[in-house]
C-alpha cells in the first residue's frame, strides 16, 4: 500500500507540474519554471553531499558563460558562481551552528593563515575603498572562490579518488571548450588576431585561456607517468596531452609559453635536489644585477623590433620586444600606472577591485598605445602582484609574496618526505600547475574570474590536504633544507 501511495503522489506531482508549466508557458510567456527540478536535485545535494556539488561546478567552469555589464560594471559567471555562492551561504551556516566540526587541521594550517590574513586585510581595505560598492563585490567573490575550493574541497581531498575527480572534470569540459576555439579558429586560417578572441564566451581572451592550459599541462603530464595507471589511461592522458599543447600553440599567448618553461625549470631545479638556499641566493643576485644594469638591459630590449606573429619563432622573440609591441607595451603602462597609484595610497590602497576604474589618469601620453583605454574597459593591471599593491596597498602584495612562498614550500615539503609515490605524483602535478600560474601571475591576473580561481584554490587545497592526511607522523616530523 505504501509503495503504491508513493507512486499516485509522483504521479500527481508530475501532472501539476506539467500543468503549471504549460499555463505559464502559454498565459504568461515564462519559461524557467521548468528549472525547478534541476533546482531541487541541487539543493538536494547541497544538503547531503557537498562534494559531488563542487565537482558539478568544477566540470561547469570551463563552460561557463559570464554576464557582464551588470550595475557599476560587474558581472557574474553562469552557473559557476551562484552555486559557489551557496556553498559558501550554507559553509557559513554550519560554521555558525557547529564550529567544531570543520577539521581544525586544515584550519590551522600556515596556508589557511596567510589566507585569513589576505580576507582580512581586504576587508579593511574595502571599508576605506574609493569604490565601496565595488569593493564589497570583489571581497565577496573572493569569499565565494576561496571557501568552496579550498576551505570545503580540502576536506574533500582527503580521498585521492576526488583529487583525480577535481583533475579531471575540469580537463573534459575544457577540451569541449578547445574543439570549440579551434574550430573557430580554422574558419580564419588560425590567424594571430583571432586568436585572441575566438575562445570567446567561454574565455574572456587568449590570454585566460592559456594560463588554464598551462595549468593543466603538468597534471595531464603527471597522468602519463602516473604511478599504477592502466595502458588505456596513459594513451588516452597522451591523446589529451596532444590536444593541449596544439591548443597552447594556437592560443598565441606567450605568458603560457613562458610560464610552462617556469614550471620545467622548477621541476629540473626539485629533481636535482638544490638546496632553498641556493636557489634563494642565486634569485637575489639576478635581480640585484638586473636593477644594476638595468638602463643597459631596456636598452637591449628596445632594439628588437620583432612583432608578434604567426611565425613561432617571431613570437617568441617579441616576448622582448618593449619598442613597438603593443602588448608589451600596455603591460608596461597598466604596471607603471599601478606604481603610481600606490605612491599615492601605499597604506590602504585604492581599495579591492577598483584599479580598472581609477588609472585612467595615471597614464603618462608617452606610455599610451593604441589598446590603451580611459574608460576602464579593458581589464586591470596585468599582474597579480602590482594589482594588489596599487588596491590594497603594501602589505596586500606582501600577501599575495607570503601566499606564495607557502604554497611553493608546502608543495617541496609533501614531495619530499612522502615515500608515497601517489602523493608525490599529485604534490608535483598541483605544485608545477600552481607554479605556470606564479608565473604567469608577473604579466596577467586572473583570480577575480572563476575560469582561474576554481584551478588555483583547488590546487593548493590539493596540497593542504596531502600535507595534512596523507603523510605519516614519521614523514611530518623530517626537516627539508
Amino acid at each position: 500500500m505504501l509503495k503504491k501511495t508513493k507512486i499516485v503522489w509522483v504521479y500527481a506531482l508530475t501532472v501539476i507540474f506539467l500543468a503549471v508549466n504549460f499555463y505559464l508557458v502559454i498565459n504568461k510567456d515564462v519559461y524557467w519554471f521548468f528549472l525547478l527540478p534541476l533546482a531541487l536535485i541541487v539543493l538536494y545535494y547541497y544538503l547531503v553531499s557537498l562534494d559531488k556539488v563542487l565537482l558539478f561546478i568544477t566540470f561547469f567552469t570551463p563552460l561557463a558563460v559570464n554576464i557582464r555589464d551588470i550595475d557599476m560594471g560587474l558581472g557574474v559567471s553562469l552557473p559557476t558562481e551562484p552555486l559557489m555562492f551557496g556553498v559558501l551561504i550554507l559553509f557559513i551556516a554550519n560554521l555558525l551552528v557547529n564550529h567544531k566540526k570543520y577539521d581544525i587541521r586544515i584550519g590551522s594550517h600556515p596556508i589557511s593563515y596567510v589566507i585569513y590574513l589576505s580576507l582580512l586585510w581586504m576587508l579593511i581595505t574595502t571599508f576605506t575603498s574609493e569604490m565601496p560598492v565595488v569593493s564589497i563585490k570583489y571581497l565577496l567573490s573572493r569569499l565565494w572562490f576561496v571557501v568552496p575550493f579550498y576551505f570545503v574541497a580540502a576536506l574533500m581531498f582527503k580521498d585521492k579518488i576526488n583529487i583525480k575527480r577535481f583533475y579531471w572534470l575540469y580537463i573534459i569540459a575544457f577540451i569541449g571548450v578547445i574543439f570549440y576555439t579551434i574550430s573557430v579558429h580554422a574558419r580564419y586560417n588560425f590567424d594571430e588576431d583571432s586568436g585572441h578572441w575566438v575562445m570567446s564566451p567561454f574565455y574572456n581572451d587568449h590570454t585566460a585561456y592559456g594560463a588554464a592550459l598551462a595549468m593543466y599541462f603538468p597534471v595531464i603530464v603527471g597522468f602519463i607517468f602516473y604511478p599504477g595507471a592502466k595502458k588505456w589511461t596513459r594513451v588516452i592522458s597522451s591523446v589529451v596531452l596532444v590536444i593541449f599543447i596544439t591548443a597552447i600553440i594556437l592560443s598565441y599567448s606567450r605568458a603560457a609559453w613562458l610560464s610552462v618553461g617556469a614550471a620545467l625549470l622548477v621541476f629540473i631545479l626539485i629533481l636535482l635536489k638544490i638546496k632553498f638556499k641556493w636557489i634563494f641566493l642565486t634569485a637575489a643576485v639576478l635581480v640585484t644585477l638586473f636593477f644594476t644594469f638595468q638602463q643597459q638591459v631596456f636598452d637591449k630590449l628596445e632594439k628588437n623590433k620583432t612583432e608578434s606573429s604567426r611565425n613561432f619563432v617571431e613570437h617568441v622573440e617579441s616576448m622582448a620586444n618593449i619598442s613597438s609591441d603593443a602588448s608589451n607595451l600596455e603591460r608596461i603602462n597598466r604596471w607603471q600606472s599601478a606604481l603610481r597609484l600606490f605612491e599615492d595610497k601605499p597604506v590602504f590602497g585604492w581599495g579591492p577591485g577598483t584599479y580598472q576604474f581609477v588609472y585612467a589618469p595615471y597614464q603618462r601620453s608617452k606610455e599610451k598605445t593604441i589598446i590603451s583605454t580611459n574608460l576602464g574597459d579593458k581589464g586591470n593591471a596585468h599582474s597579480e602582484y602590482l594589482g594588489p599593491l596599487a588596491e590594497e596597498g603594501l602589505l596586500g602584495s606582501l600577501i599575495v609574496l607570503l601566499l606564495v612562498g607557502f604554497v611553493i614550500y608546502t608543495g617541496i615539503k609533501v614531495y619530499i618526505k612522502t615515500k608515497d609515490k601517489e602523493v608525490k605524483f599529485l604534490s608535483m602535478m598541483s605544485l608545477l600547475g600552481l607554479i605556470t600560474y606564479f608565473a604567469h601571475g608577473f604579466l596577467n591576473n586572473f583570480l577575480d574570474t572563476d575560469k582561474l580561481s576554481v584551478p588555483f584554490w583547488g590546487f593548493i587545497a590539493i596540497l593542504v590536504a596531502l600535507d595534512v592526511y596523507h603523510l605519516t607522523d614519521d614523514e611530518k616530523e623530517h626537516q627539508i633544507e
